[in-house]
């Protein structure tokens, strides 16, 4: 069951044995199929770090149907493009926060600012940060999204979403919401399921960064049986069709021995200078594991919450 087998990688005394977790670098083929790519290059763009669209490895889980994964997909320099991103950028206004309500900065401040200068009080800001929303905001009350609560999400982060979604056969994904997740070593997100968007059929789009999760999926209801999956930086999940409403959750953290982000860093010693934005940002995630989750809101042909189809 979800609950039994959540609480069994949560534990830390005695801790899990991990030998029936997924993993994508070796994927068992009876668990997962390879599918093709549903399209077969890259579009001309700037700043998205992704590897050529021929080297991209695409499953789907047997038991789930709609459940896909894309390995790691992104360069290294990708990787430390959308790492510094989701660390200075949408941290910030005009995306809102956890840590919003909490007076724990003051109004000219930033959290990046403050982790990043001030060693201090970043011994315990850097924890606080748990949630940043874009595009129409995610409200944690009342499970629903409002045309008054909304901000743009960026390009960059828009011509991502639609490429991972198109590369898996959604040619008509649009990035309306997004939640940027920070998890520390002993964070843990329990079992749920997505349903405050008005458009089920689009896919909901997971993108990992930072140290490794436990990803957790089962059935409809907390009774049924659950799959557990490593998840690394880089790798990309997609929940469609019936997975859209399956259980899911992050019941372990994992830390992160060789990271894939530094694989060619001896190419461009610069980047590693102490003003250099990588360098701040580096020794930030090695201790984080950053979830960008993506959502279209609207049905086709809604422009906003209010129309009706």
């Amino acid at each position: 069951m979800f609950k039994d087998c959540f609480k069994y990688y949560k534990s830390r005394n005695p801790p899990p044995n991990l030998e029936n977790v997924l993993d994508l670098d070796n994927p068992d083929l009876n668990k997962v199929i390879k599918v093709p790519n549903k399209i077969t290059e890259l579009p001309p763009a700037d700043c998205l770090g992704l590897k050529p669209i021929s080297s991209w490895k695409v499953y789907e889980f047997v038991q789930i149907p709609g459940l896909i994964f894309i390995k790691n997909p992104f360069t290294p320099a990708g990787q430390r493009y959308w790492i510094t991103k989701c660390l200075k950028d949408y941290s910030k206004k005009p995306s809102k926060s956890n840590i919003d309500a909490h007076n724990l900065l003051l109004d000219n401040e930033t959290w990046w600012d403050v982790c990043t200068t001030d060693k201090k009080r970043a011994i315990n800001l850097i924890s606080k940060l748990r949630w940043a929303t874009l595009g129409y905001h995610h409200n944690w009350d009342t499970k629903h999204y409002s045309e008054d609560s909304k901000s743009e999400i960026p390009s960059d982060f828009v011509e991502l979403s639609r490429i991972l979604a198109k590369s898996v056969g959604f040619m008509n994904f649009n990035a309306e919401a997004a939640i940027i997740n920070y998890y520390q070593m002993n964070s843990t997100l329990a079992g749920h399921i997505d349903h405050s968007e008005m458009n089920m059929e689009a896919p909901l789009i997971s993108i990992s960064f930072g140290l490794t999760a436990i990803f957790l999926i089962g059935g409809y209801t907390i009774e049924d049986p659950a799959y557990p999956i490593f998840l690394n930086s880089g790798d990309v999940v997609i929940m469609s069709g019936a997975s859209r409403l399956k259980y899911h959750g992050v019941p372990k953290i994992l830390s992160v021995t060789d990271p894939i982000w530094d694989d060619d860093l001896e190419k461009s010693p610069e980047i590693l200078n102490n003003s250099n934005d990588w360098y701040k940002a580096r020794r930030l995630i090695a201790g984080i594991r950053i979830n960008m989750n993506v959502r279209q809101v609207l049905k086709e042909g809604q422009s906003c919450l209010l129309m009706k189809t």
